[in-house]
C-alpha cells in the first residue's frame, strides 16, 4: 500500500461513525487480517507483525526472529512489494466482518439485561416447536413450553410477551419469551396501572394457571390510595385491558396482609372464611367455610384452592363447618378408647387407642377445665395420684357430650344457611 493513505483512512472513520464501531478496533482486527495474509505469501517469516500508522494510514510488515523465551531477538521491515493489494482485499473482508460483528453485539447490549421486560412483537412464523416474534431489530423465541394452552397465533397479528433469557450466540443474540409467565401479568398492570409505574402500589404475589385464571396480591404504600380499586380501575376497566390482551384469562385482584390468616382469608375471594387454624410446623392452614360456601371456595376442578395456596405459600385444606363438626366427634370418640401407662420418666399419660400423642393428667385436667376440648373421659384423675396402668376411665359420658357439641354446630350453620341468601358462584 502508499506510503500514505488518506482516503483509506477516511472511509474507514465514516464506517466506524455509522455503525458505532470505533477505529482503533477496526485497526487492530485489520492489522491481524493483514498478518495472517502477509504468512501466505512466499518466503514470509514465521513471526511477523503488522503496523497501521493511524496518522497516515501507511501499512509496514515487520519479520521478527524470537528466542525460546519469546523474546524477539531480531526485527526488519519485510513489507511486499504487492502488499497494497492484498491489504485492500483483506481490509474489505475484515471491516465487513467487524461490522457484522459489532451489529450482533449492539443487539445483543440492548437486550442483555432485559430479562423480566414485556415486548411487542409480530408474529412472524409458527409451528409445533415455537413461534418467532418480530420485534424490529431482532427476532425473539416463543417456545411451546411458554405458550399458552390453546391460544393460536396468527400471522401478523401484534402480540405482548415477557422476555425470560437473553442468550448470545455467533448468529446474534436469542431472546426467549414466554406468554405463561406469572410476570407477563405483573408487566401489564405496570403498563395499565401508573400508581405501580410510579411504586405507590406493589404487587407482593402472584399466581397463574395460564389461559385459565390469576390471582396478585396488591398493596399500597400511601394509606390513601386503595391498591384494590387502582388496578381494576373505573368499572373494571384496568383489568380489563390486562384481560383482554390475555385473551380472556380471568383475573382476581386480592389485597395483600402481612397476617397470614388476613392473607388467607383475601386470597380464597369470592368464597367466604369463616375460620383459619394455622399449623406453622407444617405449614397447613385450615380454613373453614360454611357448608354453600365450599365448592366455591375449593373452585372448579380444585383452582382456586391451588391458586391460593401458591399466592400465600401455605398449604391450603377447606373443610365445611359440617366437615370439621364430624372430625372433631370422631376425634373425641377416638381418644375415648386408651388407656393410662407409664412413660418413660416415670409419669403416668393417657395413650389413645389409634397411636396418638400421649397426654399427661395434668394437661388432661387443664383442658377439661378450659372447656377447649372435651377430655375422653368424664373425669381426669388427681394429678397427684398414680391411676392404675391399663385402666381406662369411663368414656360414655365424653363421647356423648362431644357428639353432642358437633350436632349443635351442625345444626346452628344450617339454620345460618338457610337464613343468608345463596350467592350466585362463580365458575
Amino acid at each position: 500500500m502508499s506510503t500514505t493513505n488518506f482516503e483509506f483512512l477516511d472511509a474507514l472513520g465514516q464506517i466506524a461513525r455509522d455503525k458505532g464501531i470505533s477505529v482503533e478496533t477496526l485497526l487492530d482486527a485489520l492489522a491481524n487480517a493483514l498478518v495472517a495474509a502477509y504468512k501466505r505469501t512466499p518466503g514470509a517469516a514465521e513471526e511477523a507483525v503488522v503496523t497501521i500508522d493511524p496518522e497516515s494510514g501507511e501499512i509496514r510488515v515487520y519479520g521478527q526472529e524470537l528466542d525460546e523465551d519469546g523474546t524477539v531477538t531480531r526485527e526488519w521491515d519485510d513489507t511486499p512489494d504487492d502488499f497494497g493489494r492484498i491489504a485492500a482485499q483483506t481490509a474489505k473482508q475484515v471491516i465487513l466482518q467487524r461490522i457484522r460483528e459489532a451489529e450482533r453485539d449492539l443487539k445483543y447490549e440492548e437486550y442483555a439485561g432485559r430479562e423480566g421486560d414485556i415486548v411487542t412483537g409480530i408474529v412472524q412464523q409458527t409451528d409445533n416447536r415455537y413461534t418467532l416474534l418480530d420485534l424490529g431489530k431482532v427476532e425473539a423465541l416463543l417456545p411451546q413450553a411458554e405458550q399458552v394452552p390453546y391460544e393460536r397465533y396468527e400471522h401478523g397479528a401484534r402480540l405482548k410477551a415477557y422476555i425470560v433469557e437473553v442468550r448470545k450466540t455467533t448468529k446474534g443474540p436469542q431472546i426467549v419469551v414466554s406468554r405463561s409467565h406469572p410476570g407477563l401479568v405483573k408487566r401489564l398492570f405496570e403498563l395499565e396501572v401508573p400508581e405501580i409505574s410510579s411504586g405507590v402500589v406493589e404487587i407482593r404475589a402472584a399466581a397463574r394457571e395460564p389461559g385459565h385464571r390469576t390471582k396478585i396480591a396488591v398493596w399500597s404504600n400511601d394509606p390513601n390510595v386503595d391498591p384494590v380499586g387502582a388496578c381494576v380501575g373505573a368499572r373494571g376497566s384496568r383489568v380489563r385491558m390486562v384481560t383482554n390482551e390475555l385473551r380472556g384469562e380471568r383475573i382476581d385482584v386480592v389485597p395483600f396482609a402481612d397476617d397470614p390468616v388476613e392473607f388467607i382469608q383475601a386470597a380464597l375471594q369470592p368464597a367466604r372464611v369463616r375460620e383459619v387454624r394455622l399449623d406453622e410446623q407444617t405449614g397447613t392452614a385450615t380454613v373453614v367455610v360454611s357448608d354453600y360456601q365450599l365448592s366455591l371456595a375449593i373452585g372448579k376442578e380444585g383452582q382456586n384452592a391451588r391458586l391460593g395456596a401458591r399466592l400465600t405459600g401455605w398449604r391450603i385444606d377447606i373443610k365445611s363447618e359440617t366437615q370439621l363438626a364430624e372430625e372433631e366427634a370422631n376425634e373425641a370418640e377416638e381418644w375415648a378408647e386408651g388407656e393410662w401407662v407409664e412413660n418413660e420418666a416415670g409419669e403416668m399419660v393417657w395413650q389413645p387407642a389409634e397411636g396418638g400423642e400421649a397426654v399427661s393428667a395434668a394437661e388432661w385436667s387443664r383442658v377439661a377445665d378450659s372447656g377447649d376440648e372435651a377430655p375422653p373421659a368424664e373425669a381426669a384423675p388427681e394429678v397427684g395420684g398414680a391411676p392404675e396402668v391399663g385402666a381406662a376411665p369411663p368414656v360414655e359420658a365424653a363421647v356423648v357430650d362431644a357428639v353432642a357439641v358437633a350436632e349443635a354446630e351442625v345444626g346452628e350453620a344450617e339454620v345460618e344457611a338457610e337464613a343468608d341468601p345463596v350467592p350466585e358462584a362463580e365458575a
